[in-house]
């Protein structure tokens, strides 16, 4: 997927100016520009800053023109689960067409080396999630932990908090948060 050009169209359509969109996110907007140009790929955190700024869910973001069918279904098959990552991280969003959405849920796949972004991530509600492979990192807060299948986390995101992949092989993680954020 192109980023840049992504966020380019969906900036537009909202009727901002690379420089709006910057002094609204508090970046520069020469940024704004090297993100749409694809000469800057952001982190997620930095990413899901820019699209608070707009303002447009990462969700909305990533599948804003897929119709996987009717909202109604309680089941979505891996071509209906869409990825709303960016770079090394994968997230594999669970219910994207469901109308009005409570919760967020998602199998991530971490690349080996990926992180969430030197930025800590903050926002509304609690997350929790199980590692299924691999090796993570978690920072919340000054805790720091690495945890590996089986294990677990959850935690009120209004801390900040960073996933890194410390491992050689790739991490999985089946997590879910309220409200959604994706």
């Amino acid at each position: 997927m192109d980023i840049g050009a992504r966020l380019q169209l969906v900036r537009k359509n909202k009727g901002l100016s690379q420089r709006e969109l910057a002094k609204r996110v508090g970046v520069t907007n020469s940024t704004i520009s090297l993100i749409e140009q694809n000469k800057v790929s952001p982190s997620v955190s930095s990413l899901k800053k820019v699209l608070d700024g707009i303002p447009i869910s990462m969700a909305d973001f990533f599948t804003l023109d897929l119709d996987t069918g009717p909202a109604d279904s309680p089941f979505y098959a891996p071509e209906e689960q869409p990825d709303v990552g960016n770079n090394d991280i994968h997230y594999y969003m669970v219910g994207q067409r469901r109308p009005q959405r409570q919760m967020c849920i998602l199998r991530e796949v971490m690349l080996p080396g990926s992180d969430t972004g030197e930025v800590m991530i903050t926002h509304e509600g609690e997350e929790g999630g199980v590692i299924l492979e691999g090796r993570v990192e978690i920072t919340v807060g000054d805790q720091v932990r690495v945890l590996g299948p089986g294990e677990a986390y959850y935690f009120e995101c209004r801390i900040p908090h960073r996933f890194r992949n410390v491992g050689d092989c790739e991490v999985v993680i089946v997590s879910a948060s309220t409200p959604p954020t994706f």
